[in-house]
């Protein structure tokens, strides 16, 4: 075990989780408290507004459950702690979205980010169309400041979610609401798989650790700000989770389906569907995993090519690659955005960087194929942390998918794990 698996255990387990709860949640108001009163985007201010309510009220929960641990040791249990967990996400992430969705409704229009605005138009799009995405030619004719938004950089299974719009225009038809309702839905069934796993009880993942997991997916303030404002990458990360559930639970074939779902919605799905072939090709069910994993987002995009090839193309490649008729916005200041804009032949270099960060792990893969659902959640974690500091276009927000990954790897396993992604790969089992 590394001293940094030790440490992480020693945080975790203090006060029987109790005193990280606290820490997390007064760091989390604070957060939201700046938010609120420094963010230059609307959506995000208001989300601190009520997210800093929600924080501090569990914060104060906890330290009443801190309190009364010694007398009342039922309180302050993995279920209580979950009740608390779950209290947090509705007044953080779902109380702030509900109001926004219902403000935006009425008619103010700096209550959501683009990103929901986009999902909408897309699935408008789909409903009309039969493709979510505008041609080059139909994207040069908008006005230059509409040109952004007529973009649509998902996968084709993202449109899904702006179809409840285009039938109808109240505020639960709001994408955002249906980024809400699949996340959870996802989450659950992700909790409920590695629960009723058919292993020894002995072997099966502590509850603690699967509570630690669903929080880094749910309360954490970049998750539950991204789903109040946004929301598309909640569903995308969810569906990841609960394909490492399956495989933790022996089921390739469902891990391979919900994966593949995530990648029908966005592209960072991608790396982990790779990952879990890998993992399923140690159980002899590589090709299991690779139906699903594979075969929907391949299915997602056959109406689309057929529909417009070049409208996909223009959308889904040239514009996050920055080849679009606009600029991504997507520019937060980690290396390989510094080194794009700061050196000469500063994309190349980020870019061989980032190639070369794919080789190494392409490379880690082959020699050593992981043979846990840990082990593929930390490659996963680390490749996607690699991966986002690398990238010369990138958010801040993206970070969420390493950080839930790596906080849902323990809760995989029924024995403690390190945090190093050079787990040994088990004895294949007999057929």
């Amino acid at each position: 075990m590394t001293a940094a698996s030790r440490t992480w255990r020693a945080l975790d387990s203090t006060a029987g989780g109790l005193a990280l709860d606290l820490g997390l949640y007064t760091v989390s108001a604070a957060f939201a408290a700046v938010t609120a009163a420094t963010s230059t985007l609307a959506p995000h201010r208001a989300w601190g507004s009520v997210a800093a309510v929600g924080y501090l009220i569990a914060a104060l929960l906890v330290a009443g459950q801190l309190l009364l641990r010694g007398r009342r040791p039922e309180l302050a249990g993995v279920p209580a702690r979950s009740a608390v967990t779950a209290l947090t996400w509705a007044t953080t992430a779902l109380l702030p979205l509900v109001i926004q969705s219902i403000q935006r409704a009425s008619g103010r229009t700096d209550r959501a980010q683009e990103e929901v605005v986009v999902v909408e138009h897309s699935g408008i799009r789909l409903a009309e169309h039969g493709t979510p995405y505008l041609g080059p030619d139909a994207i040069a004719a908008l006005p230059a400041d509409e040109r952004l938004l007529g973009y649509t950089p998902y996968q084709p299974g993202m449109a899904l979610f702006g179809l409840p719009r285009a039938g109808v225009d109240v505020w639960w038809t709001d994408s955002r609401v249906w980024f809400a309702l699949v996340t959870a839905l996802a989450l659950a069934v992700a909790v409920v798989a590695l629960r009723a796993a058919d292993r020894p009880s002995a072997d099966r993942p502590h509850p603690a650790a699967v509570l630690r997991g669903v929080q880094a997916a749910t309360v954490l303030p970049i998750c539950a700000l991204t789903l109040a404002t946004g929301g598309d990458d909640l569903p995308v990360l969810a569906l990841c989770l609960l394909a490492l559930a399956c495989a933790a639970a022996g089921r390739p074939g469902a891990a391979g389906v919900a994966v593949g779902l995530a990648g029908a919605l966005k592209l960072f799905a991608w790396p982990v569907a790779l990952v879990l072939i890998f993992w399923g090709a140690t159980r002899r069910a590589g090709l299991r995993v690779a139906v699903g994993a594979l075969g929907l987002p391949v299915l997602a995009v056959v109406p689309a090519v057929l529909v417009d090839r070049d409208a996909l193309v223009e959308n889904v490649l040239r514009f996050p690659l920055g080849h679009g008729l606009v600029t991504s916005p997507a520019q937060s200041p980690f290396p390989g955005h510094l080194i794009a804009t700061g050196l000469p032949g500063g994309r190349v270099i980020a870019a061989t960087l980032l190639v070369a960060a794919g080789v190494a792990i392409a490379f880690r893969l082959l020699r050593h194929p992981p043979g846990t659902a840990t082990a593929t959640a930390l490659i996963c974690g680390y490749g996607l942390l690699a991966a986002i500091l690398l990238m010369p276009t990138t958010r801040f927000g993206y970070l969420l998918y390493p950080l839930a990954l790596l906080v849902w790897a323990p809760a995989l396993a029924g024995q403690p794990t390190t945090v190093s992604p050079e787990s040994p790969t088990p004895a294949l089992p007999r057929a």
